[in-house]
């Protein structure tokens, strides 16, 4: 007999022999409490707590069978001894029930076992009880009151759940911009690069072969670098170990001399100039502040019209200044989503962005990035 079949019928027998037990239980216990009365019986009473726990276990999976079980022994116990310890002991348990019910299950199901119970009960004790108005009402509220405080533990259950969503949801798609983000600037800079050499290639390939072949060149070496970040990304996005070795560092700052020849070969050139006092910079910083480099200078190569751009790095004391401009045509705000990419790097980083024609021509980008008291 294979593993599954087996564990199948271990379940079915547990499942006969509780409902058996939970069959016996309003025998079981009437027969204790007719043995208590005696003067003995306590095995009896043994065994009868014991299926107690068994039949309030079958509550879970099973609420009106397994309640009916419980109301109905708890009535048989107080016919054979009317007094008002087995009334009690019959309300206590039927409420705690009632609550339980009412925390574990919808008010479909909760609502007719508390309104059940509680008929039940008051006419119980009225049929063997000498009653009176007061010990009916407090009966009745006392159903009342377990439903309510089942009830609203629901209710916290799934107003945390729905917020443990909602927060999950955000999470996703927070994550879903970041790499939105990502393969925006990584591939819009490096595609803007091939195109224009692919153009230049294109229109001197009969006449000027080596300035052809020097155009094939940047494209092989930006197409191997856009396809070993890609690679990078994705790795790092299938990746189960979290505490697995990054396959590649995240571009920054220091890489800007790189970007800046690999933009020179699609013809503008970037002059870079560094003011304050260079220190380590946050890694989110870091990344930011090259990207929005990375972002403004793909813009000039693709809408400026000029072969010229300027990118100033400012270190501060409390905060990171980056500002690009040009002397080109301008631009577009709000065109694509190269400006509001960078808007929203800024924007979580709690950061100042502006970006613009400038007054005597031309395009400006400019950010502000607070730093931490720790790195200023």
């Amino acid at each position: 007999m294979s593993v599954l079949p087996r564990s199948r019928a271990c379940r079915a027998a547990g499942t006969v022999l509780a409902w058996s037990g939970a069959v016996l239980y309003p025998g079981v216990l009437v027969h204790a409490v007719s043995a208590a009365r005696s003067g003995v019986g306590g095995l009896e009473t043994l065994l009868s707590a014991a299926l107690t726990v068994l039949v309030a276990a079958l509550l879970r999976r099973h609420p009106l069978p397994a309640h009916a079980i419980l109301l109905f022994a708890w009535i048989a116990a107080l016919v054979v001894m009317p007094n008002d310890v087995i009334a009690g002991l019959q309300i206590l348990l039927t409420d705690l029930a009632v609550c339980y019910i009412a925390a574990t299950h919808g008010r479909r199901v909760a609502v007719p076992v508390a309104a059940m119970t509680c008929v039940l009960q008051v006419l119980s004790v009225i049929a063997w009880l000498r009653v009176d108005g007061t010990l009916l009402i407090t009966v009745v509220l006392a159903t009342a009151v377990m439903w309510m405080a089942g009830d609203s533990i629901r209710q916290r259950r799934a107003h945390t759940e729905t917020l443990r969503e909602q927060a999950a949801a955000q999470a996703v798609a927070a994550e879903r911009l970041r790499i939105a983000r990502e393969l925006h600037d990584m591939v819009a800079h490096s595609i803007g690069i091939i195109a224009i050499q692919a153009g230049v290639g294109g229109r001197v390939i009969d006449t000027q072969p080596g300035e052809a072949r020097n155009a094939l060149d940047a494209i092989e070496a930006t197409s191997r670098d856009t396809l070993s970040g890609l690679r990078r990304m994705l790795t790092a996005l299938r990746k189960d170990d979290p505490g697995a070795a990054p396959l590649g560092p995240a571009p920054g700052l220091d890489d800007l001399d790189r970007l800046a020849a690999a933009t020179m070969d699609a013809g503008v050139e970037v002059d870079i100039k560094r003011t304050g006092e260079p220190r380590p910079l946050p890694p989110d910083v870091d990344l930011s502040a090259y990207r929005i480099v990375q972002e403004a200078v793909t813009n000039v190569v693709r809408h400026a019209g000029t072969d010229r751009c300027r990118v100033t790095i400012d270190h501060r004391d409390e905060e990171l200044a980056i500002e690009i401009d040009d002397d080109g045509r301008g631009g577009m705000v709000g065109a694509g989503y190269g400006i509001l990419g960078m808007r929203e790097r800024v924007a979580l980083l709690r950061g100042e962005f502006t970006a613009g024609p400038r007054p005597g021509g031309g395009f400006r980008v400019a950010a502000r990035l607070p730093l931490p008291a720790a790195v200023a």
